[in-house]
């Protein structure tokens, strides 16, 4: 998933780091409140509660020198029947990329990519479809960088909204995040980070004597209507870390390789969810109906193809080409990559609690008494279903199946868990057959906005082309321009010089001349169908500024003219 903006996705075990997480989100927004209707006086009446926790993933271990990125393809859909209100935070199934150490990893040291696909609770143009963003994690969530323009911090006080840098000439990437294209219902949307040597390693970061490394961590995608790199971390993002406290230098991703044995799990932050007891004085639950994409022999596929790379499967002849050898593809070399297998295990650490509840009210549902860990082939993990406790949704644009919407606690000698209710057996004195988990009215979000100061970086050199506008599908729209890539704002505060600036600028034309957005870079699924982006997204240069230049975004508002065509 993701902090602040952070995106926090997904050993079957939950790992320290990940509660560590957990803890470290930040949030201004109000609880939601769902609606009810008055229940009867021999009750209490219902509680706000909430269902959380992370659907942990079995795989094997991948031999150690696997260690220049990894990609994956993971099912997009719609969790929730509606979105719930800006409280929701949840991420589908992805992982976290930590750098890899010859030893044990240093102590109170957190930093990796995550992100993924989710929802946040600073997303600002939020639909029941999920977005991506990149979720860069800075020493101990001192700085986020989500995307182009998008991180921690405001424009006085930056704290990652400068750490991701525009690739692609392609791709529009919106300041809230990636949109998938609205409705998508199960289709795998594949993504990954490979280092390419765009920016060389130095001796010093900022006016320390501190080195800086080449990892140019770059995010690749493999969807219906965009494949190829689109953007990359600039290695300070992660080396400014060491230039404010050194004794995290050559211990971060500009430097480091990752490590191939990553977790994948799902982490649910919040799904609202309402508590009652009944004249007998037993507890029940009601979740906001919650969904999973499932094909037409009834099974969930919820990740494929977790693939983990050498510097052979890129890197290589990637650097070769730029030092003046032989064009290199972009498509990863077989030889490089090792695909991992999943298990046939798995768990959920699903719970239902009360808003505000301590550790021991937090109690865990019997998620294996209707959903089944499967891996229907080695390289492809999703679920099977208790038909009798599920309900299949028929649609043109996918099938889903509803989990169940009502528990009853159980408890014994052992333990206590929410197990499986049908909603005739709830008494209707519970008042939880009324609730409604409608989409809450909120105030219009605040535009996202960059600055206007013409001694800033927007602004100097500033822009050769634009304002462009996108309508997206998620009711906002993108004001952008075309920056030279070297001029774009994130490149002049990447801590390096304009010489240098000017030698990567070469080496990006040879992208944009070579690289083209219908090609194969990662290797395409063998299951599924690929997701699609929303097709606002896909730009076209103008004419003249084909080779060299990135769109950027530097507004992102609610569409008004959308809204009144409602």
């Amino acid at each position: 998933m993701n902090t602040i903006t952070l995106a926090a996705l997904l050993p079957l075990a939950l790992t320290v780091a990940a509660m560590a997480q957990e803890k470290a989100k930040v949030t201004t927004a109000s609880p939601q409140k769902v609606s009810t209707q008055k229940a009867s006086p021999q009750t209490t009446a219902p509680q706000n509660a909430e269902m959380a926790g992370y659907m942990l993933v079995g795989c094997e271990q991948v031999p150690a020198e696997f260690n220049a990125g990894f990609s994956l393809y993971a099912a997009a859909w719609p969790l929730l029947e509606h979105y719930p209100g800006h409280r929701f935070q949840t991420g589908l199934f992805g992982t976290w990329m930590h750098a890899q150490y010859e030893g044990a990893a240093p102590k109170d040291l957190y930093s990796d990519i995550e992100g993924g696909l989710g929802w946040w609770r600073d997303t600002r143009f939020p639909t029941e479809t999920p977005k991506f963003i990149m979720g860069g994690v800075a020493v101990n969530f001192t700085e986020i960088a989500n995307g182009p323009a998008h991180g921690a911090g405001d424009w006085k006080k930056p704290a990652g909204l400068y750490g991701v840098a525009q690739l692609s000439p392609w791709l529009l990437f919106p300041i809230d995040g990636l949109n998938i294209a609205q409705g998508t219902r199960g289709d795998l949307f594949g993504y990954g980070y490979l280092p390419l040597p765009l920016i060389a390693a130095k001796p010093t970061t900022g006016d320390t004597n501190i080195p800086s490394g080449d990892n140019g961590w770059t995010l690749f995608l493999n969807t219906r209507n965009f494949k190829g790199p689109v953007c990359f971390f600039t290695p300070y993002f992660w080396s400014h870390s060491a230039e404010v406290d050194a004794k995290y230098a050559g211990l971060l991703l500009d430097s480091r390789p990752s490590d191939p044995n990553k977790a994948f799990q799902m982490e649910t932050q919040y799904v609202p969810a309402m508590l009652a007891v009944d004249a007998k004085g037993d507890s029940f639950a009601r979740v906001a109906p919650t969904r999973f994409p499932v094909g037409a022999d009834g099974k969930t596929v919820v990740l494929h193809r977790l693939t983990s790379y050498k510097k052979s499967a890129m890197w290589d002849a990637v650097k070769a080409w730029f030092d003046g050898g032989a064009k290199a593809s972009g498509a990863v070399n077989p030889a490089g990559e090792y695909v991992q297998k999943f298990r046939s295990e798995g768990d959920s650490t699903w719970q239902i609690y009360p808003d505000g509840a301590s550790k021991d009210k937090k109690i865990g549902l019997a998620w294996k008494s209707f959903g089944k860990p499967i891996s229907a082939d080695p390289t492809t993990y999703g679920y099977e279903w208790d038909a009798s406790r599920v309900q299949r949704m028929s649609s043109p644009a996918g099938d889903l199946v509803a989990l169940p919407e009502y528990f009853k606690l159980k408890t014994n000698e052992k333990k206590s868990q929410w197990v499986v209710a049908a909603a005739k057996d709830v008494p209707s004195s519970t008042g939880l057959a009324r609730v409604k988990f409608d989409r809450p009215r909120e105030e219009a979000e605040a535009p996202y906005d960059t600055p206007d100061d013409a001694q800033s970086a927007w602004k100097l050199p500033g822009p050769a082309a634009g304002p462009f506008q996108a309508h997206l599908g998620d009711g906002s729209v993108v004001t952008y321009y075309w920056y030279r890539f070297a001029d774009q704002p994130a490149m002049q505060h990447a801590d390096i010089t304009k010489e240098e600036r000017e030698r990567i600028q070469v080496l990006v034309e040879k992208m944009h001349r070579e690289w083209t957005k219908d090609r194969e870079y990662l290797a395409p699924p063998t299951v599924g169908v690929l997701a699609k982006l929303d097709p606002a997204q896909i730009v076209q240069p103008p004419k003249g500024f084909e080779i060299g230049y990135v769109p950027i975004a530097t507004r992102q508002e609610i569409d008004s003219a959308a809204a009144l065509r409602k």
